[in-house]
């Protein structure tokens, strides 16, 4: 082997898999290890430490191996500074620009470790000094490391297209430390009963049991519940109950889109859900142009505060939402009828209003919506609990295969589940 370098492992890296797939990752990509040390938690609530000298053929094998070991949470040992590079021009990085993953990220600059902020896949780091501009200046409460000259210095994610000329972008991996969150083998952990997977055999009044203590536990603590949630919510009758824990305090914020809102509010006009009667499940008469007139109608009211505000909407989710101030962000798609006033058809304007409720987000619950559920799930750090529910096991498996890792998912009926959860957590919170 012509080019080595060193790694280390450290938390429950036996208990969450971590150490196997670093082995397996090494193997797989035509490299060999060997461990210089091997320190083993005895204890449940006990960590292990690995490392381990990984070697390759040629440099270009190693960095590929060391790339994947990276995301997988082993750092280099002997770390250096990150390496910086200013983007050429708006939107465009460096060429081997760092793509950053969603688990808790620090960088090296000027020999100090600054932990980057707002955590998220798939974006760069973008180093900034407060003398660069005044629109990089950080505010009250950021995290700041002081450079050589006392100048305050943050890191943070930047999505390609926020990216502009003359940005500091991280390249390569070296200078970058990142932390999965740890997972231990009992409940002892920042999760509790969430450690991730997706199984149809759980016991759901069980599990829809600690998904209520769960949120009424984030409630108790200050902290906020995202709600994401698509028309089967509405179409399959868990409206009123989700309905009811807006009203109750326990939805901080709601993302949908513009299919969501427009069956709530129809079936509050009409008794209908895309045309079909939620107490007979028949479709009456003209029922099928029934969401095309709930458009109309919100559109004449100049949106949905107005119509809610004349009386026009008096009941549902979004109802309870403008009633009880819960923010709520509607994305639009090229399917979209109408759509709404409220409904953001800017594809990027809409992404980073996403990405601001995902950074409030403390739990957050999918409902039945796959598109939306990875939308929400690509923003969130794997710091963010995560609770994803549909009929269809495609949902929460692709959820899961697509980086958000900390999710649990229950493949079941959103229409039984909402209001099963709704009882549970008023009588979790009395």
């Amino acid at each position: 082997m012509n080019a080595t370098r060193t790694v280390e492992l450290d938390g429950h890296i036996i208990d969450s898999g971590a150490m196997q797939r670093a082995f397996g990752i090494v193997m797989d990509l035509g490299g060999t290890f060997e461990i210089e040390t091997f320190d083993v938690g005895r204890r449940k609530e006990e960590t292990s430490y690995c490392r381990m000298e990984v070697g390759a053929d040629d440099e270009e094998t190693l960095r590929e191996i060391l790339h994947e070991l990276h995301q997988n949470g082993a750092n280099l040992a002997d770390p250096v500074d990150a390496r910086v590079e200013p983007a050429p021009a708006d939107q465009v990085v460096p060429a081997g620009f760092y793509s950053t993953t969603n688990h808790p990220t620090e960088i090296r600059y000027d020999g100090e470790w600054i932990p980057v902020e707002h955590v998220e896949m798939d974006c760069a780091i973008v180093v900034e000094q407060s003398s660069t501009s005044n629109q990089n200046s950080p505010s009250s409460g950021d995290v700041v490391e002081e450079d050589g000259d006392g100048e305050p210095v943050r890191a943070r994610t930047k999505v390609l297209n926020a990216i502009r000329e003359g940005d500091l972008v991280v390249t390569d991996e070296v200078g970058i430390r990142v932390k999965p969150p740890d997972r231990p083998r009992d409940a002892s952990g920042p999760f509790g009963f969430m450690q991730g997977g997706v199984s149809a055999e759980r016991p759901s009044e069980s599990l829809i049991e600690e998904v209520a203590e769960a949120l009424v536990e984030t409630k108790e603590r200050g902290e906020s519940v995202l709600v994401v949630a698509g028309p089967a919510v509405i179409h399959a009758g868990g409206g009123d109950d989700l309905a009811r824990l807006v009203r109750e305090g326990y939805v901080d914020i709601l993302s949908a889109g513009n299919g969501f809102a427009t069956h709530d509010i129809e079936r509050g006009l009409y008794g209908t859900s895309l045309g079909m009667d939620m107490e007979t499940m028949e479709h009456p008469r003209k029922g099928h142009k029934h969401h095309i007139y709930t458009i109309s109608e919100v559109i004449r009211a100049g949106g949905i505060e107005p119509a809610v505000e004349d009386g026009l909407i008096a009941e549902g989710v979004m109802y309870e939402c403008v009633e009880n101030d819960v923010p709520y962000v509607l994305a639009g798609s090229i399917r979209d009828d109408g759509p709404l006033p409220d409904t953001i058809t800017d594809a990027v304007e809409a992404q980073e209003a996403i990405r601001e409720q995902a950074r409030e987000a403390d739990l957050v619950l999918m409902l039945s919506t796959l598109l939306h559920s990875v939308a929400v799930g690509n923003c969130l750090p794997s710091t963010t609990k995560v609770v994803c529910v549909d009929i269809n096991p495609a949902t929460v498996t692709q959820l899961l295969d697509r980086g958000s890792s900390q999710a649990i998912g229950m493949v079941t009926d959103v229409g039984t589940f909402v209001p099963l959860l709704a009882d549970a957590v008023v009588e979790t919170g009395e």
